[in-house]
Order: C-alpha cells, then structure tokens, then sequence
C-alpha cells in the first residue's frame, strides 16, 4: 500500500465531502426563498375539500402541483384550449373570459415553474447526500489504507 495514494484518496473524500456540504447549503438557501416567494405572493392551497376555507401555504413541489392542476381544471372550463377560446378571433383584454383564461393560465404556469424549482432542489439535496455519504467513505478508506501501509513490513506498501 502507498502512503501517498491513501493521502490522495483521504483528501478526495475531504474534497467530496465539502463540495455535499456546499450543494447541500445551496439546496436549503433555494427551498427557503421558493417557500419565501410563495408565502409574499400569498399562493394557499385548500387541501381538504370538504373545508375549503381552510388554506394552507405552498410548502413543497407536491403541494405546488396539487394546486397548478386545480387552477387547470379552473381554466379548461372556462375553454377546453387557448385556441377553442380565441376561436378565429384574437386575444381580447377587455373581454372577462379571455382575461380569465390567461390569468389562470399565468398562475399556473407560475406553479408548474415552482414543481421544477422545487424539484430540482430535491435533486441538489439528493447529490448533496450522496457525495457527504461518498466522502466520508473514501475518507474513512483512505485512513485504513495508510494505517496498512505504516504497518506493512519496509519494502512492502
């Protein structure tokens, strides 16, 4: 066994282990400002049905796409599409339906852009994981390599 390579090994774990810890820092700081984001914007959610006053702010990207499907079947009863709304016509801002329909369709692709946001943290907080977890196991094998290398009898590392 070569002490240097155990070095080497040993710091590639310390390296692993702060970029998780730096991914890890950043997953947290984005989930923070989304929910932030959410909560200035006032964007609840009734999850229980049978009381629906009952509004709970958007937390997570299940509760994000929970409430764009909603606001969808809201906008499809309005027009089952964009076109069937429009028709031969054009985009009418004076006309509450069309109004409607693009307001409804603005809020959720404002919520679907959340899923993603909120996805993509869960994807960063899920490296940030693995790589803390990888390091700390090349760190550890790097110290069990250099141990074995210090005992090996001269001549033999």
């Amino acid at each position: 066994m070569n002490r240097t390579l155990s070095l080497g090994i040993s710091i590639l774990g310390l390296v692993a282990i702060v970029i998780g810890a730096v991914f890890a820092y950043q997953g947290i700081v984005t989930n923070n400002m989304l929910v932030e984001k959410m909560d200035i914007e006032k964007v609840t959610l009734a999850l229980d049905p049978k009381n629906p006053e009952q509004l709970t702010p958007i937390r997570s990207a299940a509760d994000a796409q929970k409430a764009a499907d909603l606001i969808a079947g809201h906008r499809r009863a309005i027009s089952p599409s964009y076109q069937e709304l429009l028709g031969s016509g054009r985009y009418d801002p004076t006309n509450p339906r069309h109004l409607s329909y693009a307001q409804a369709m603005n809020l959720e692709n404002y919520l679907y852009l959340g899923v993603t946001a909120f996805g993509l943290v869960q994807v960063v907080m899920g490296t940030a994981v693995f790589m803390i977890v990888a390091g700390v196991a090349l760190g550890l094998t790097g110290v069990v390599l250099f141990r074995m290398a210090a005992r090996a009898p001269d001549g033999v590392s």
